[in-house]
């Protein structure tokens, strides 16, 4: 019977020489010999665990000290093993491993017993522990990038054993490996294990989708199979033709990328069946040219489908991700997403940055590992300019963990930004002093507002001033979208906190009174002060002068304590209705409508079924329709959604008269999701009084809503009044 541990030396083995091998094993006997008697909560050994943790790394085709440490990753942490004791026996470098895997450890388990990952509102403390551990692993990357693989093997093992765990503990481990590792592993371009973590998180963190998903791809599992197979053999013949030396071969689905694609196209009002990726193929050449030439006769053999191409080549992804991606319309109509690659970006892809240790055994200098890492080098850069705990976890989940886009300078450099980026993102990413400066934007040489999503290619150029005029303070108005990166807000506050307190206390009076009055509230600044936990109204007041709080979390901390807006009648909206409360996959509304041939209602055991043009027919599990259906692929998931609570609030805006206000006002309250019950107009000389009845969910809401009516050409004002 082979053991863990000859699949640990078998593996390693093929890659390392015999005399470079005896650490490994001897790190396995002192390890074994330390953990002894100690026992796992799943029941079996506890030197199982560095076991697979090791065997992990041999597959990545770690250094043999790395494979050593991992080993004994545990025992300093378990056994109380001094690190001169390590040392001793395996040298400083497998000792200084170790000891970076358990300080790692410490500040994680500090971490937990805060609550990271959780959702839940959380202490000061909390987020100091968060970024404690955030701080520790970034500085573990810049000093040996090992420390960092050794511990997302490990927690990769720890989440494949994690049911044996409490549900509330595996609740917080998942959210925090979802949160954390495995975007860590994406940016360090480590696929394998990426993918992994996400589907072992999301398992424990939404058990019925991944429950659902899972059935949905495994029914006519044979069908698909036979179906990528037949269009690979198809495929192969025409590359073969062509003189294309290829491999081609189908691309396996992972649950959790397909439930984020499935939250994506329900914003798009579009279905899981519109997903082009559920078929896929891969294309594996030799050479950089027989890429293109593969992608020409893939798109002469089938259709490409519009906006699906993307060339990852000619400009990588930030962890250096190259490969072609194309979508086409493939045999029986059905889209099929195709990547093509060479061999060695392959490689890379589904190991990134670990492939560095395995060019280095080999004695290969791999010249582009520095660029590799060049986002880490970012990272430490920025983390520099953020001061707070809550400010640098906040920086790590919008500046560093978030999908990325690509974008030119006017020169032609490239620039990446996190996704959702705006151009005074960019200008501050450029240089502290341009956004400071800047007056506007032109994106591919045409002018955008400052708060326009970037996309991928776009060419931006900042206009800025002659002098500083300083930021303005709107754009630390998250409500108005003017930047959505941590470290350009960092440096708007830093601005505004080095200006006189007493105009910053002006300016937040204002801007305190001014939000309050239009929204009819009567909570006085003393109380407001004391619920920000704030010292004093003057202090509140400084806080929202210089930026470092925003009205909306001031608003938002009022919502929780006025439950409802006061004076209105509250509205339950039925789970039935113009907005169904059906949620497909869990992912919100889409285009639903209820079965006629069974009626479902709200209680009942429900399916989707996936009509063409029409979205998605809900019908109840017992439906002889459905039990009766025979393209089951076309079945997803659904779920009755909860009734919510609505409050209608009159509002009065005036503005100046012009064409087309109306209809602008009106369709900016619909984009907001929010239902007008009753409009009024009426004219004084060049003013216009509009009155909207709408209902909100709090006034937070509200709040929001009036941000943007004031954005709107020609509004003077917008406030709240009571009911006539």
């Amino acid at each position: 019977m082979t053991t863990a541990v000859d699949t640990l030396i078998s593996k390693a083995a093929e890659y390392l020489p015999e005399d470079r091998m005896k650490i490994v094993k001897e790190a396995y006997e002192y390890a074994a010999k330390a953990h002894d008697g100690q026992m796992r909560k799943s029941g079996e050994p506890f030197i199982e665990h560095p076991l697979q943790t090791a065997l992990y790394l041999a597959q990545l085709k770690l250094d043999p000290n790395a494979l050593a440490a991992a080993l004994l990753h545990d025992v300093m942490e378990d056994c109380h093993v001094p690190k001169e004791e390590l040392a001793k026996k395996f040298g400083d470098d497998v000792a200084r491993l170790v000891d970076g895997v358990t300080k790692l450890t410490k500040t994680e388990l500090l971490a937990a017993e805060h609550g990271l990952g959780m959702s839940t509102t959380r202490t000061p403390d909390d987020n100091m522990a968060r970024a404690a551990s955030l701080r520790k692993m970034l500085m573990s990357l810049a000093e040996d990038i090992r420390v960092v693989l050794i511990k997302l093997a490990d927690r990769l093992h720890n989440m494949r054993t994690l049911k044996w765990m409490p549900e509330e503990k595996r609740k917080i481990i998942a959210q925090e490996t979802l949160d954390i590792y495995a975007p860590l592993a994406h940016r360090l371009g480590i696929w394998e294990i990426k993918w992994q973590l996400e589907d072992l998180a999301f398992q424990h963190l939404n058990p019925e989708a991944y429950k659902e998903i899972s059935k949905m791809l495994s029914t006519k599992r044979v069908e698909r199979e036979k179906y990528i197979d037949r269009v690979r053999m198809m495929l192969e013949e025409e590359l073969e033709k062509a003189g294309i030396e290829a491999e081609v071969y189908g691309r396996p689905k992972h649950i959790y990328s397909i439930y984020k694609k499935a939250q994506s196209y329900a914003t798009k009002n579009r279905t899981i069946g519109d997903i082009y990726d559920l078929f896929a193929l891969r294309v594996l050449v030799e050479r950089v040219q027989d890429c293109y030439a593969a992608l020409g006769v893939i798109h002469s053999k089938w259709r490409p489908l519009p906006g699906q191409f993307d060339d990852y080549i000619a400009n990588p992804k930030d962890n250096l991700y190259q490969s072609l991606h194309t979508a086409v319309l493939c045999e029986d109509a059905l889209p099929v997403e195709v990547q093509i690659r060479t061999h060695e970006m392959h490689h890379l892809a589904e190991y990134g940055v670990a492939a560095h240790w395995l060019y280095k055994e080999g004695g290969t200098s791999d010249v582009r590992f520095e660029e590799k890492m060049r986002w880490l080098r970012q990272i430490l850069e920025w983390q520099r300019d953020v001061s707070g705990a809550e400010e640098f976890v906040e920086s790590f989940k919008t500046d560093i963990f978030k999908n990325q886009v690509f974008v030119y300078t006017p020169k032609g450099e490239l620039k990446e930004l996190p996704a959702g980026a705006t151009p005074l993102d960019f200008a501050y990413r450029i240089h502290t002093d341009v956004g400071h400066r800047c007056i506007g934007a032109k994106l591919n040489g045409k002018l955008v507002p400052l708060h326009y999503q970037l996309s991928n290619g776009d060419t931006v150029e900042i206009m800025t001033s002659k002098t500083v005029r300083g930021p303005s303070l709107d754009w630390l108005n998250q409500n108005l979208g003017y930047v959505r990166t941590a470290s350009a807000r960092e440096k708007i506050r830093q601005w505004f906190n080095r200006q006189e307190k007493t105009a910053n206390i002006q300016i937040g009076r204002d801007i305190f009174n001014k939000q309050f009055r239009r929204l009819n509230l009567s909570l006085e600044d003393t109380d407001v002060a004391k619920l920000m936990k704030m010292d004093s109204p003057d202090d509140l007041y400084a806080a929202l002068g210089n930026g470092s709080l925003a009205i909306s979390q001031v608003i938002s901390k009022v919502t929780a304590q006025e439950a409802k807006p006061p004076e209105e009648h509250a509205v339950v909206v039925p789970l039935v209705g113009p907005a169904s409360g059906i949620q497909v996959l869990g992912v919100g509304d889409l285009l639903t409508r209820m079965a006629r041939c069974c009626n479902p209602i709200a209680g009942d055991a429900i399916i989707g079924y996936v009509t063409r043009g029409r979205g998605v027919t809900v019908h109840r599990n017992s439906c002889p329709n459905i039990l009766n259906e025979s393209e089951v692929e076309r079945l997803v998931p659904v779920s009755w959604g909860k009734a919510q609570t609505l409050y209608p609030v009159r509002v009065r805006i005036e503005a100046w008269d012009r064409v087309g206000l109306l209809r602008d006002i009106t369709a900016l309250v619909s984009e907001e999701g929010i239902n007008i019950a009753m409009a009024a107009t009426e004219e004084q000389q060049d003013v216009s009084i509009i009155t909207l009845t709408v209902y909100v969910v709090g006034i937070d809401q509200l709040s929001r809503l009036f941000s943007k009516l004031e954005g709107v050409e020609g509004v003077i004002h917008v406030s709240r009044t009571k009911a006539g």
